[in-house]
């Protein structure tokens, strides 16, 4: 019962994961990421051993397609599994099982991967798509968060009684060095999309002020000093 969407940024070359679900904690559960390198989520039954394999096989150098045929490979119980796959040349490739709920299935691009499992339908992954690639100048994480949006809006997940809540959401973004990396989720709450996007607004201030306390600490004020400085704004 989750919408993923993995990203690249060409501008910048961090790749990223938002994802949603109806379960708990997805940031622990789904993704695997590592900047250089590429991004996975394995969802609908999760196989941890597969996102490790995953990122250390595209670490070798396997492009995308490469190493999910590999992954694959390695799981007897593949059917259940549903798989998307990002490198760090914005190369992708997706599975989705014969044994994954409906509606399921997955998309891809240069630079994207879409896929979700016990959706409202085809017009989920769509939107989650369109969002992303309106404006490619935008920050990856704006793109990413945008996409899952756009996910819960075009209808999300559903199950017999209709529309499931997105009980837990994760946006992480890896880049060449910590000023360009993001991990922010949101691991129960009746609303998880929402209130990932406020954690994200909430946060953004703070990147700049923790890379100044990083690169050059005599510069960078007492914490309660900036966030006082915030307030006043």
């Amino acid at each position: 019962m989750t919408f993923t969407l993995l990203g690249h940024c060409a501008r910048t070359g961090q790749v990223g994961i938002g994802v949603a679900t109806y379960s708990l904690v997805v940031g622990m559960l789904c993704p695997a990421i590592r900047g250089g390198v590429g991004a996975i989520s394995s969802q609908a039954f999760v196989n941890f051993e597969l996102r490790t394999l995953g990122l250390n096989l595209l670490a070798q150098g396997h492009p995308a397609e490469q190493a999910l045929a590999l992954m694959k490979q390695a799981d007897p119980q593949i059917e259940f599994r549903q798989l998307i796959v990002l490198d760090s040349f914005g190369r992708t490739a997706g599975f989705t099982g014969g044994k994954t709920r409906p509606w399921t299935g997955h998309k891809s691009g240069q630079g994207y991967v879409a896929a979700g499992n016990v959706l409202a339908g085809e017009h989920v992954i769509d939107a989650m798509i369109a969002a992303f690639t309106a404006a490619p100048e935008r920050d990856l994480d704006e793109r990413l968060l945008s996409a899952i949006e756009a996910g819960r809006d075009a209808g999300g997940q559903v199950g017999g009684s209709g529309h499931l809540p997105e009980r837990s959401a994760a946006l992480i973004v890896r880049g060449a060095s910590p000023r360009d990396e993001l991990d922010l989720r949101v691991d129960s709450h009746p609303e998880a999309v929402a209130q990932l996007r406020t954690l994200h607004d909430e946060w953004a201030p703070y990147r700049a002020f923790h890379w100044l306390r990083h690169v050059d600490p005599a510069k960078a004020p007492p914490q309660e000093v900036f966030v006082a400085g915030l307030k006043k704004g």
